[in-house]
């Protein structure tokens, strides 16, 4: 495990980085704070073929203008090629999220293993919210 992150970990606006920050954000910021590299050039020491584990899809809109998720994993220059989702992002955050369509359209295999789960993963995401 290269590194871990969820959702508001780091403070709102972090690094001049507009509104909340998502888990794979802050998975990033860990990453490039460990190597001092700015998270565009994380890519440079990730090793071939990183997979990256996520609880929801991950974004490709961002109501505060913040870079999306998807984003973000894409600019890695195909260092993470799999990605492994648990849920597709409700609808109560962003109503037609197509972060799964842009990252598959880009090469990233978007995997969800364990979609019997969907309803219990769900309540414990959508705790607070």
């Amino acid at each position: 495990m290269l590194s871990t992150g969820h959702s508001l970990e780091y403070p709102r606006d972090y690094n001049e980085d507009l509104g909340t920050t998502h888990a794979e954000q802050c998975c990033f910021i860990k990453i490039a704070d460990e190597y001092n590299l700015p998270e565009e050039r994380i890519h440079e020491v990730l090793p071939a073929n990183t997979v990256l584990y996520t609880t929801m899809e991950p974004c490709n809109e961002r109501l505060s203008g913040n870079m999306t998720c998807a984003t973000r994993i894409l600019r890695l220059r195909s260092a993470i090629k799999t990605v492994y989702v648990k849920i597709k992002e409700p609808g109560t955050f962003i109503p037609h999220n197509d972060g799964q369509q842009r990252l598959e359209a880009n090469g990233v295999k978007v995997v969800f293993p364990v979609e019997h789960w969907h309803d219990r993963i769900i309540k414990v995401s959508m705790t607070g919210h």
